[in-house]
């Protein structure tokens, strides 16, 4: 009885799938390689990723801060530009008032009148120059200058050989800047040489 019981019990032993079986070994070695190498990062790899986002944020925080010195510097020209020019339309309208006063003038000039009146005009004439002044309104330079047609406007031409072509003769009404913007062009005559006769012409 007690050989059979340990014939029996060695042949259990023998049929254990696990501990004879050669492919067993193979196939949990097999499990193990195939895990996917590199899964797992790195402490240098996650510094460096570390390193990449604080240098684009900080890049992007640069260029927010250009950015918003772009627009401090933009907003402040356009205050500036606004404080300068805001009164344009006035000094516009302010302009025809001069233009009258100094018709008035140069029309009592010219009749030798001297009055009260005639005074009161010249006086409200200065009072007015020294407003435009006070705002840098200033004229424009026109008489006897090369014709610009940037701030002078031609009515017409005239022959003349006093000055060479192209020359302010004759302001018909004054142009203004308000600092170094023009507020009206200069209204002027521009001269052109004379045509000269032919020899033949004279000969005839």
């Amino acid at each position: 009885m007690v050989l059979k019981e340990k014939k029996k019990t060695t042949t259990n032993r023998e049929d254990s799938p696990q501990k004879d079986d050669p492919t067993a070994k193979d196939k949990k070695d097999s499990a193990q390689d195939d895990s996917p190498k590199g899964s797992k990062k790195t402490k240098t790899d996650e510094i460096q990723e570390l390193k990449d986002q604080v240098s684009s944020e900080r890049d992007r925080v640069l260029r927010l801060a250009a950015e918003f010195e772009n627009y401090k510097k933009r907003t402040q020209r356009e205050i500036n530009d606004f404080r300068k020019f805001a009164n344009e339309s006035i000094f516009r309208q302010l302009l025809s008032v001069v233009d009258n006063l100094e018709r008035a003038i140069d029309t009592a000039q010219e009749n030798s009148e001297e009055s009260a009146l005639f005074e009161g005009v010249i006086l409200t004439h200065k009072d007015i120059v020294k407003l435009f002044e006070s705002f840098n309104v200033k004229p424009v330079e026109a008489d006897k200058k090369p014709f610009d047609p940037n701030f002078h406007q031609a009515v017409t031409q005239e022959e003349n050989d006093e000055f060479p072509d192209n020359t302010v003769t004759n302001v018909l009404q004054k142009g203004y800047l308000l600092h170094d913007r023009l507020i009206r062009p200069a209204m002027v005559v521009v001269s052109k040489k004379a045509k000269k006769e032919t020899e033949e012409t004279k000969e005839n």
